[in-house]
């Protein structure tokens, strides 16, 4: 791919457990191109959110690793924003103040306060907050304060932006309204996006590619699908669309009859994986005698 810049080689981790490691990834590869955007999808437990935070450097893989750019990862940094399902916005602050604290922690040496100002102002009317923009999370709702942890993503103008179900807790008509903005802010910014879902049609609707994984543990990449709809997209207009109901069952084919779930037979600890915030087995794990 000419514009590749996000590779997961090989990608496996392993965690600790009373019973032994437990092997929550195994051999992800995945190679993602400048100004894509790709979903992760699968039944709970599969490692969607261990992926996620692997590339975010907050887990260190077991076994292979991810190059951005030509570097590693290996540790959190501002060419890599988290969008999580909660907005984790400082609630003494005002919606403003809040995208103003990362700003400054990645733009304090090359831009003046003037300039981190009007940027602050800028995300903000990104994502049609600027008439909010001095309320504190507890006045608005929680649509808008999605959109305010997006803003405060975008300012740190990562790379590539990590979104672990960011609509996830929103009514279905807000939900739908965050979808429209986020396919707006993508066609503006081309940003590169990796969003996990469990919503077939969400991920059919935004991506140009969904990644389906197996259930684990062990889990890895089962299918990748390229959805070939052309932009801007209309969820109205798709509804009949032939070609998008072809994709939407392809990952319901996926996911419901090669991967379905049996949840009666999986250990306890797959179930938790994607929660957990043990460290993982690793060359510098340290362990007790």
């Amino acid at each position: 791919m000419a514009n590749e810049h996000l590779i997961l080689s090989q990608v496996g981790i392993a965690f600790p457990t009373p019973n032994g490691p437990f092997t929550a990834l195994e051999n992800v590869n995945l190679k993602i191109e400048k100004g894509e955007f790709v979903s992760l999808i699968g039944h709970s437990g599969c490692g969607k959110s261990t992926v996620l935070n692997i590339v975010a450097g907050l887990y260190q893989a077991t076994t292979g690793g991810v190059i951005l750019d030509g570097k590693e990862v290996d540790e959190p940094g501002p060419d890599r924003a988290v969008v999580f399902q909660n907005h984790s916005l400082l609630p003494w602050l005002t919606a403003r103040e809040n995208v103003e604290l990362a700003v400054k922690q990645v733009f304090k040496k090359s831009k003046s306060k003037a300039e981190m100002a009007e940027w602050v102002e800028h995300n903000l009317s990104l994502v049609h907050m600027e008439h909010a923009m001095h309320k504190r999370p507890d006045e608005i709702s929680g649509g808008m304060k999605q959109r305010v942890g997006i803003a405060r993503a975008l300012a740190m103008e990562p790379k590539v932006l990590l979104m672990d179900e960011p609509f996830g807790a929103l009514d279905a008509l807000t939900r739908a309204h965050m979808q429209d903005s986020l396919i707006e802010i993508q066609a503006r910014l081309n940003n590169t996006v990796i969003m996990i879902t469990h919503d077939v049609d969400e991920a059919v609707l935004l991506s140009d590619r969904i990644v389906m994984m197996t259930n684990g543990p062990a889990a890895t990449i089962g299918e990748i699908l390229k959805v070939e709809l052309p932009r801007p997209r209309n969820r109205v207009e798709l509804a009949n669309d032939p070609q998008y109901n072809h994709y939407r069952a392809e990952v319901l084919k996926f996911l419901y009859e090669r991967q379905r779930h049996t949840e009666q037979k999986e250990p306890v600890e797959s179930k938790k994986q994607d929660e957990t915030n043990v460290t993982p087995i690793g060359k510098e794990t340290v362990r007790a005698a």
